[in-house]
């Protein structure tokens, strides 16, 4: 039999995974066969809003992506495999972590939906961070939940369930209100000796918040399960959220809902310790898997877990690739303007590409990419900045490379952190998202950015999608007792193909010197959310 008749055989027979994700400016879906790889692919394009000074989704456009998202995966079966896709055997949700979803008994929504990227709870952020001895960043569940209850707001007393998006989708999907421990060490502490919430802080905070909510701290979370355990069925009605034409069939295992950056862990096999990965989207951010615990607290990093339930060390950044987008639009707009068609991919690599051969230094000018507050620079709005000094020449390959070196900026302030203040050793750090899909570029500045060795692959290009999916196969195809870091390296990177760049002493000098300038402007940020 050809490869196609094989596939169609597992499709039709449910010998497939099915990944979903959920993230800043995409909803994707993956569904691999029983090898692994990927074999058919949906995406739809979604975006958020600011509504009432806050960063927000409607429930509304969570199905309608979803569904688009489904609807696409399917014509992509159907036009491959010539089938439809009637089952899989198993499933995996993921979304973009943190953020608040409150909901009163009867599953109505109290309250829009406040995504990882609003940075108004910072009162919240400095109390709990004080009282628990841990880090609560701003965009964390429960510093969100706790600067409800400092605001007084009025839904508080009907609160029955608090969860994240991709808890939200799991829920109706299944019934079950649970969350895979990486996405739930988001919302709240995680104890990883027990792998659940730390018990000493739940009573800290029932203590805290008491009379102001109706139920104990506890009781409104999520359960909370390791990767690998079954986290429920796909129902009849969870079935036709996804699928309202009826095709799909209800059935399938579901893994643990996780968020995006245990996701891409998974997909950069990065879970074990002393390795991390990168991850470069509308946010940036690094995990690495700790040895053991850190010295002391530091504002600049989380401490979250792998989807296994170990230790991370995690510094996240608000702004990642959403300036550089709006930078490459411009110039797209001005090549149409000259009557030159090109797509947006060739907008891009021409774009990234001249940034090779810009001033390792960045000749003086300087960029800031922050359209949303960044809480490891404190600055609670965006304002994006351009700027160079009198003398500097304006030439496109420096000022490309002075906005990948934006991207990079806050994140290797909280490298600096781990990397010099707590000596943490990497023996890998693999690197995934949009911002890498132009070979070599971003890969390249990132190595001199924290001067460590950087390594990518053609997982990269799949991404969170894929790595829930893998997280799906974990749950029915694992052998008994196998751990997640073994299944990845024997059943799913075996032979994988890699790609690693070497940090170059000229760009590790010239990403110092930017740093230097960066930092000391830091206050010019400042004045322009003050004054604009």
């Amino acid at each position: 039999m050809s490869d196609t008749t094989d596939l169609r055989e597992a499709i039709d027979q449910g010998r497939t995974a099915l990944g979903i994700e959920l993230g800043s400016t995409r909803i994707k879906a993956v569904l691999t066969g029983p090898d692994h790889a990927a074999i058919a692919v949906g995406a739809h394009d979604w975006e958020n809003q600011f509504v009432d000074r806050t960063w927000t989704y409607s429930l509304e456009a969570v199905w309608e992506g979803l569904q688009g998202c489904f609807a696409a995966l399917a014509a992509d079966v159907k036009a491959k495999f010539g089938t439809e896709l009637r089952t899989t055997g198993a499933l995996g949700v993921s979304a973009m972590m943190h953020g608040y979803l409150a909901f009163d008994g009867d599953g109505e929504l109290l309250t829009p939906f406040r995504t990882w990227r609003n940075t108004n709870t910072g009162d919240a952020s400095e109390q709990l961070s004080e009282l628990f001895g841990h880090n609560i960043p701003h965009r964390w569940s429960i510093a969100h939940l706790y600067q409800a209850i400092l605001n007084g707001e009025e839904h508080l007393g009907r609160l029955a369930h608090v969860t994240t998006l991709a808890g939200y989708v799991h829920w109706q999907l299944t019934g079950r209100q649970v969350l895979g421990v990486g996405d739930a060490s988001g919302v709240f502490p995680i104890d990883v000796a027990t792998g659940g919430y730390d018990a000493r802080m739940l009573a800290q905070f029932d203590e805290l918040a008491a009379g102001r909510v109706p139920l104990k701290l506890a009781e409104l979370l999520p359960s909370v399960l390791p990767a690998g355990e079954v986290a429920g069925t796909l129902t009849e009605a969870g079935a036709r959220l996804l699928d309202p034409s009826g095709t799909l069939r209800p059935g399938a295992t579901l893994a643990p809902p996780e968020g995006d950056a245990g996701t891409g862990m998974v997909a950069t096999n990065s879970v074990a310790r002393r390795t991390g990965n990168i991850s470069a989207g509308t946010s940036i951010f690094a995990m690495i898997v700790l040895d053991g615990p850190l010295s002391r607290v530091h504002p600049e990093v989380d401490l979250v877990t792998t989807p296994a339930g170990d230790l991370v060390a995690m510094v996240h950044c608000n702004n990642g690739a959403s300036e550089l987008n709006a930078w490459a639009g411009l110039f797209g707009q001005f090549a149409t303007a000259l009557g030159v068609q090109a797509d947006s991919g060739r907008v891009f690599e021409t774009l990234f590409r001249s940034a090779l051969d810009g001033a390792p230094d960045g000749g003086g000018l300087l960029a800031f990419n922050n359209l949303a507050g960044e809480p490891i620079t404190k600055l609670h709005e965006g304002r994006p900045l351009f700027l160079r000094t009198p003398g500097s020449a304006l030439d496109l390959p420096t000022f490309m490379r002075t906005q990948l070196y934006a991207a990079l900026a806050t994140l290797r302030i909280g490298m600096d952190v781990l990397q010099k203040s707590e000596s943490v050793q990497l023996d890998k750090m693999f690197a995934h998202g949009g911002l890498f899909k132009t070979e070599g570029v971003a890969q390249k500045l990132l190595a001199a950015a924290i001067d460590t060795p950087v390594t990518v692959g053609d997982f990269a290009s799949e991404g969170g999608a894929w790595g829930i999916a893998v997280l799906a196969a974990f749950v029915t195809g694992r052998e008994p007792g196998q751990s997640l870091d073994d299944f990845l390296n024997t059943r799913v990177f075996a032979g994988a193909e890699l790609s690693t760049a070497e940090p170059e002493r000229g760009d590790v000098e010239g990403f110092n010197a930017f740093m230097q300038r960066y930092v000391a402007a830091l206050p010019v940020q400042q004045a322009a959310v003050d004054h604009s």
